[in-house]
């Protein structure tokens, strides 16, 4: 058994045709579709269906979805975005909520079987990040203005010399912000994968050995398996919390620079 084969054709992404768009720099651009994307678009379908039926719908199924969504909705705004954004938090929660049910959607997605865990592809996760960082540069420029944005990158009341220095380091450090975003979602998710299958292929390790022993460890390596997929399920919701929260930090931090 290939631990890692079987880890790679669950997280990595395999395009199943190609379409070559446009080469850049000698590079081409290939927008084939794939497993991978065939999960994220399955997640906005889902996303967008299940919102708007639980939203427009009377029936009994849409009132007992409300009371699942409804809840989540709302923290998302009183915990999360009025205490960062305070009066702003109205603008940008179209943009949160849509942030929060797409990461959750894609990281409930991942625990099917036949479906890619999207969020533990690190690429993926880059562009989740990079939609971060472009939303601090629109927000810090909209609230603020050009000018002001970029002065206040630097903490007021730095002497003049040290301000190119410390606007470098700045803008480093809001980078790093958005790389350790992408880091920690893609490390978080693709960690339940690994310990799960781990303790799925010590059935086939102990029957290299014996089968005997690879019979004994049926029960308890599938029980701590499951034990652990339950626990992604906590984790999917915990990191759609955290991933939503930290973009809301971030782009706070230059609504309300001060």
């Amino acid at each position: 058994m290939n631990f890692e084969s079987i880890l790679a054709h669950h997280v990595v992404d395999h395009k199943t045709s190609s379409h070559v768009v446009a080469v850049v720099g000698g590079l081409p651009i290939d927008l084939g579709f794939s497993p991978l994307i065939r999960t994220m678009w399955i997640a906005c379908v889902v996303v967008i269906v299940a919102l708007t039926f639980a939203a427009r719908s009377e029936s009994s199924l849409a009132r007992a979805m409300r009371s699942f969504f409804e809840p989540l909705a709302l923290f998302v705004r009183d915990q999360v975005l009025e205490p960062i954004f305070g009066h702003h938090a109205g603008h940008y929660l179209p943009y949160f909520l849509t942030l929060f049910f797409f990461l959750l959607t894609c990281n409930l997605l991942g625990l099917v079987p036949s479906m890619k865990g999207v969020m533990a592809n690190p690429w993926v996760t880059a562009g989740m990040a990079t939609c971060t960082f472009g939303l601090i540069q629109y927000a810090g420029i909209r609230e603020q203005g050009f000018g002001s944005y970029v002065v206040h990158i630097v903490p007021g009341g730095v002497p003049a010399v040290l301000w190119p220095l410390l606007f470098v380091i700045e803008v480093f450090g809001m980078f790093a912000k958005c790389i350790s975003l992408c880091i920690r979602l893609f490390a978080n998710m693709l960690a339940g994968h690994v310990v799960s299958l781990a303790f799925i292929c010590m059935i086939f390790i102990f029957s290299e050995m014996s089968k005997l022993a690879g019979a004994g460890m049926i029960v308890p390596s599938l029980g701590l398996a499951l034990f652990i997929y339950a626990m992604d399920v906590l984790v999917s919701f915990l990191q759609a919390y955290i991933f939503t929260f930290l973009t809301a930090l971030f782009v706070g931090g230059a609504v309300h620079p001060h």
